[in-house]
C-alpha cells in the first residue's frame, strides 16, 4: 500500500526538487515525490489530503539537547523565562531572590521532612539583589536538603544542610567548591566534580532524570516542536538504561528517533570505546547507539569556560577544565583509533583549540576523515578554527539559542560587544562547511523549539533587542537546512532523515505555515501543527 501526503507546499531540503505538492510513501520510506501521481507504479495508492493546507517539511532534528528536558519537570522551575512544560502547562519566569526562595518553599512545604526540594533553571545575571547563597536556601528549610541547579547545567547553589549530607565543609579541597571572603561555603558549586556530591544526596543526576518516564516525557517534548530526530547528549547506556530505552522507544507511541551519546568519561579510554562499538548491535530504527561524549570546559555566561586571550569582560574567571587535559587527549585517541564518532563540548575558544589539537594528532596517527567528530556548541570559535576543523573532518554544533537567551549577557558581562558579535558564528561556518553543520538548543539549558533556534540564526536578537552582529546572520533557507539536512550530517544519519526525497524516512514536520513566506522575524511563530514518522501520523 503506498499513501500519498497532500499539502499546500512540500518544502524538501532536496536541492534536486526544491519544493512540490506530494509526497508517496511506502512501508516507511519515501518512494516519491511530485504531484498526485508520485505514487503510481509503486503499488495500490490511497490518497490522504488532510494537511492539503499545511506545509511538509522534513522531520526537524535536535541534534544536541538532554533527556532531562523531558525529566527536569518533576522538579521546581526557578528560571527568568516562562517556560512550557511537556503537558503544555506554563510556568511564569521569577526574577528576584525572595520569589525563587518562596517558590522553593512552597515546594519545601509539600514534600515529607527529610526529603530534598530541588530548583533548576536559576541565572543570577537575570535576578536582583544578593547573589543566591547557602543562606538564603536555608530560609527555605532547615529539614530539607535544598538545591537549585543553574540554567547553565555547569552551576548549582545548595542549603546547608545538602552541602552536609554530601560531606562538603570547609576543609574541602575540591576545585569549583566556591567560598566566602572568610573560608566559608557560600553554597555554589562549580561544575562536576564540585556539584556530584550534592546531586547524589538531592537525587539529580542522570539515573534520575533519563528514566522510563523521563524518556516518554523527552518524546513528547520533541513532538511538539515538530522533531523527529533527537539527541541526548550524555547518557551513561549501562545495561539495564539500554534495555529501557529499548522498551520505551519500540513502544509506537514513541514519536521521534533517539540518539543517546555515551558519556565515555568514566573508565579508560580504551574500555569506553569498546563499550561504545558494543552498543552499535543494540541500535534500530528507532534507536541509535555507538556515539561517545566528552567534555573540556563549563559555560561563558558562568565563567567557568575555557577562553583564549583577551579572556572575560566584566567577570571573573572560573575557567575549568572538566576532565584532565592528559585523559581527554588519551580519551580522543582512544575513541577515534576505535572508529567512534565523538561528540566534544567545547564552550570557549581555548577549549575549541585543545579538542582540535587532539583530534589533529588522533588523525595523525589514524587517519579516518569521515568520523565526524563534532564539536558542541563552539561559541567563540574563531573562522581560522573553522578552517582546520574542515581540514580534519571535524564538524559543528553552534549553540544558537545562546543569542537570544544569553546574548545580553555576553555583550555586557561575559566577553563584551565585539566577541558577542560573532558569537556562534553561524555566517563563517556557512562559508567554511557549506552549510553541513547544526545549530541547537541544548534543552533544557533553553527550550527546544527548532524553528525557534533558526530564527535566533536568522535575526540574532537579543532579548533587549540588540543585534549581535548582522554580519554573521544567515538566511531562512540556510537555518532551516540546519535543522535539518544539516543536523541529520552532525549526526551521520544523513542518509536516512534530514530531506524528504526517495529512499529516505518518511518522517515530516507539518506547519501551519511556510516558514519561507513569513517575515524572518516571524519565523518563531510558525506552528508546527503535528508529526509524521516513518509515514504514520503522531497526533
Amino acid at each position: 500500500m503506498v499513501k500519498v501526503f497532500e499539502a499546500k507546499k512540500v518544502l524538501t531540503m532536496d536541492h534536486n526538487n526544491p519544493s512540490s505538492t506530494h509526497v508517496a510513501v511506502r512501508d516507511g520510506v519515501i518512494v516519491g515525490v511530485g504531484g498526485s501521481d508520485c505514487g503510481d507504479g509503486w503499488g495500490q495508492v490511497i490518497h490522504d489530503d488532510r494537511f492539503a493546507d499545511h506545509i511538509i517539511m522534513p522531520g526537524l532534528i535536535e541534534a544536541h539537547a538532554h533527556v532531562s528536558a523531558g525529566g527536569i519537570w518533576r522538579f521546581t522551575y526557578c528560571g527568568h523565562y516562562l517556560r512550557t512544560d511537556p503537558t503544555g502547562q506554563d510556568w511564569p519566569g521569577v526574577n528576584e531572590t525572595s520569589a525563587i526562595v518562596a517558590r522553593l518553599r512552597d515546594s519545601a512545604a509539600k514534600t515529607p521532612e527529610g526529603e530534598p526540594v530541588v530548583g533548576w533553571g536559576f541565572d543570577p545575571s537575570f535576578v536582583t539583589g544578593e547573589r543566591l547563597s547557602r543562606l538564603h536556601l536555608d530560609q527555605v528549610s532547615d529539614k530539607h536538603p535544598v538545591s537549585i541547579t543553574h540554567s547553565n547545567g555547569h552551576v548549582m547553589t545548595a542549603n546547608t544542610i545538602a552541602l552536609q549530607r554530601a560531606g562538603l565543609s570547609n576543609e574541602t579541597n575540591i576545585e569549583g567548591v566556591v567560598r566566602n571572603s572568610d573560608g566559608s561555603l557560600s553554597g555554589e558549586l562549580h561544575e562536576f566534580a564540585a556539584m556530584q556530591p550534592v546531586m547524589s544526596v538531592v537525587g539529580f543526576g542522570l539515573a534520575k532524570l533519563s528514566d522510563a518516564e523521563g524518556v516518554a516525557a523527552y518524546g513528547q517534548v520533541a513532538r511538539n516542536c515538530g522533531v523527529t530526530t533527537v539527541a541526548d547528549l550524555f547518557s551513561d547506556l549501562h545495561e539495564d538504561e539500554v534495555s529501557m530505552l529499548l522498551r520505551v522507544t519500540s513502544d509506537p507511541s514513541f514519536p521521534a528517533r533517539y540518539v543517546p551519546i555515551m558519556n565515555a568519561m568514566a573508565d579508560a579510554p580504551e574500555r569506553e570505546a569498546e563499550r561504545a562499538i558494543a552498543l552499535r548491535q543494540h541500535s534500530t530504527e528507532k534507536l541509535h547507539l555507538g556515539r561517545a561524549k566528552l567534555f573540556t570546559d563549563g559555560s561563558i555566561q558562568a565563567g567557568t569556560a575555557k577562553l583564549k586571550a583577551p579572556g572575560y569582560y566584566a567577570m571573573e574567571d572560573h575557567g575549568i577544565w572538566n576532565m584532565e587535559v592528559d585523559h581527554f587527549r588519551s580519551a580522543v585517541r582512544a575513541l577515534h583509533k576505535a572508529g567512534v564518532k565523538t561528540h566534544i563540548h567545547t564552550n570557549g575558544d581555548a577549549a575549541s583549540e585543545l579538542a582540535i589539537d587532539a583530534i589533529a594528532d588522533a588523525m595523525l596517527e589514524t587517519p579516518n576523515p569521515d568520523l565526524r567528530h563534532t564539536l558542541e556548541h563552539v561559541q567563540l570559535a574563531t573562522v581560522d578554527q573553522f578552517k582546520r576543523m574542515k581540514a580534519l573532518g571535524i564538524t559543528v554544533n553552534l549553540f544558537g539559542n545562546h543569542l537570544y537567551y544569553f546574548g545580553d549577557i555576553h555583550w555586557t558581562k561575559s566577553v563584551g560587544p565585539d566577541r558577542a558579535a560573532r558569537m556562534n558564528a553561524c555566517a563563517d561556518a556557512w562559508s567554511v562547511f557549506s552549510g553541513d553543520f547544526a545549530i541547537h538548543s541544548d534543552a533544557p539549558v533553553t527550550p527546544m523549539g527548532p524553528l525557534t533556534t533558526a530564527w535566533c540564526a536568522v535575526n540574532r536578537m537579543t532579548e533587549q533587542g540588540r543585534v549581535l552582529g548582522n554580519s554573521q546572520q544567515i538566511s531562512v533557507a540556510q537555518a532551516l537546512h540546519c535543522i535539518t539536512l544539516g543536523a541529520a550530517y552532525v549526526l551521520k544519519m544523513d542518509d536516512q532523515v534530514g530531506s524528504i526525497q526517495a529512499g529516505k524516512r518518511a518522517d515530516f514536520c507539518i506547519l501551519d505555515r511556510d516558514p519561507t513566506s513569513v517575515d524572518p522575524m516571524e519565523l518563531r511563530h510558525v506552528r508546527p501543527v503535528t508529526t509524521v514518522l516513518g509515514g504514520e501520523i503522531r497526533d
